[in-house]
């Protein structure tokens, strides 16, 4: 469906649960898919003692990719051009996580139409967890 620059306006927003209930099957799954075997992200005994932290946690990455799931499921994977995160804090198996995603411009470059969104994932708790920014093509 083509997404054009007349169909969309500033300050239009779309929210989403991106994923309800996190597990730590998740969690491993996403190690291995990423190849990322951080023991932050899997081993109980040295998140919590080693680390000092009150629990294994989720990769940002898993985080980012499911915000962007957010964001292409809008915009289209062809469309989206830039995105870019910073990672607010830690997601925790049990987590519930809502990306809202905001348009904050509509420009052109280079003759095509352009949207600037804002990017905000946060947890059942109201704890920003990432926030960001994404740009993608418009259909004229």
């Amino acid at each position: 469906m083509p997404l054009r620059s007349q169909d969309i306006e500033v300050g239009a927003s779309r929210e989403v649960v991106v994923v309800d209930d996190l597990t730590r099957t998740q969690v491993v799954m996403y190690a291995g898919a990423s190849g990322d075997y951080n023991p932050l992200h899997s081993d109980e005994v040295f998140a919590t003692k080693a680390a000092g932290f009150p629990g294994v946690f989720a990769h940002g990455m898993l985080t980012m990719a499911l915000t962007g799931k957010a964001l292409t499921d809008w915009v289209g994977d062809e469309r989206l051009k830039t995105f870019g995160v910073r990672f607010k804090g830690q997601v925790w198996p049990g987590d519930t996580l809502t990306t809202t995603v905001t348009v904050t411009g509509l420009t052109e470059v280079a003759g095509d139409p352009i949207v600037d969104l804002e990017v905000v994932t946060r947890s059942h708790r109201g704890d920003v967890v990432l926030s960001g920014t994404a740009t993608a093509r418009l259909d004229p």
